[in-house]
């Protein structure tokens, strides 16, 4: 299982998958990368002995998307929220996971950089400093210096079946912003020789560039943050199997096994 960062040079060269330095076990994804923050929207009601049923609705956000989207729908919906993460060397993705424009990310793609510098969808640039980190998770948050005019959070979800479709975004190989498709293979599985576990397997093609990007299920939620893939072969090619850290895990929650308390938000 390789996971390391993508070389910031091979980014620039995008379009030239030979321009991809380094073992891919944590790969560093780059892609304007879109966790995600869901809301649930409420009604406080009331019933008066005067029977006039409930009392207006109280306060509430966009509900949870519903509907199976297709996969340009998806990508449509979520593709603001990704976020192109340069850590010194090297390249990953995030999604921003809440309003205030908190980033979410692995560990292993800001791992030791000195300096962030992040390009949201719309162009902006701007620096950002690590808020939160768990290298046994291999999840991270970034507070970046200056925010888009529109910030533009991802909807979290929940736990996916195995069979499920889901969808990944990132930056492998440094092309940014690209979107695979596959399905859930797995569910609590272990990764990089054991040290990551409680993992979601996955089928979507990713490669090195696409660390800590979303995985996101039919309903353009984000279900995980990706991390890993496997690579027997050491050529740093995808295998068909990838792991991401569930969403849920990556929040703080005890989802999965291993120690929990990842990144608030």
């Amino acid at each position: 299982m390789e996971r390391v960062p993508q070389e910031a040079g091979a980014a620039e060269a995008q379009g030239a998958p030979g321009a991809v330095a380094g073992k891919a076990r944590r790969f560093v994804a780059v892609g304007g990368a879109l966790v995600v923050v869901a809301v649930l929207a409420y009604w406080l009601g009331t019933s008066g002995g005067d029977g006039q049923g409930a009392a207006p609705p109280g306060p509430s956000a966009t509900p949870t998307p519903s509907a199976t989207l297709t996969t340009a729908e998806v990508f449509e919906r979520v593709g603001p929220s990704v976020v192109v993460i340069q850590a010194g060397k090297s390249l990953g993705t995030g999604v921003i996971a809440a309003e205030d424009g908190t980033v979410l990310t692995a560990h292993h793609v800001v791992e030791d950089a000195e300096d962030v510098t992040l390009r949201f969808a719309d162009g902006t640039k701007a620096k950002a400093v690590v808020a939160s980190s768990n290298p046994e998770r291999d999840v991270a948050t970034l507070k970046p210096a200056r925010l888009p005019e529109i910030v533009v959070p991802a909807t979290l979800g929940g736990a996916p079946p195995v069979g499920a479709p889901v969808v990944a975004i990132g930056n492998p190989l440094g092309l940014t912003y690209s979107v695979s498709t596959g399905v859930v293979s797995g569910l609590n599985r272990s990764a990089e020789e054991g040290d990551l576990n409680g993992l979601i397997q996955f089928d979507a093609s990713v490669n090195p560039g696409s660390s800590g990007g979303p995985l996101l299920d039919a309903r353009g939620l984000v279900i995980g943050i990706v991390v890993s893939i496997a690579d027997p072969g050491g050529d740093e090619a995808f295998a068909g199997i990838a792991f991401a850290v569930p969403i849920g895990v990556a929040l703080g929650g005890d989802e999965g096994e291993g120690p929990p308390g990842g990144p608030q938000i």
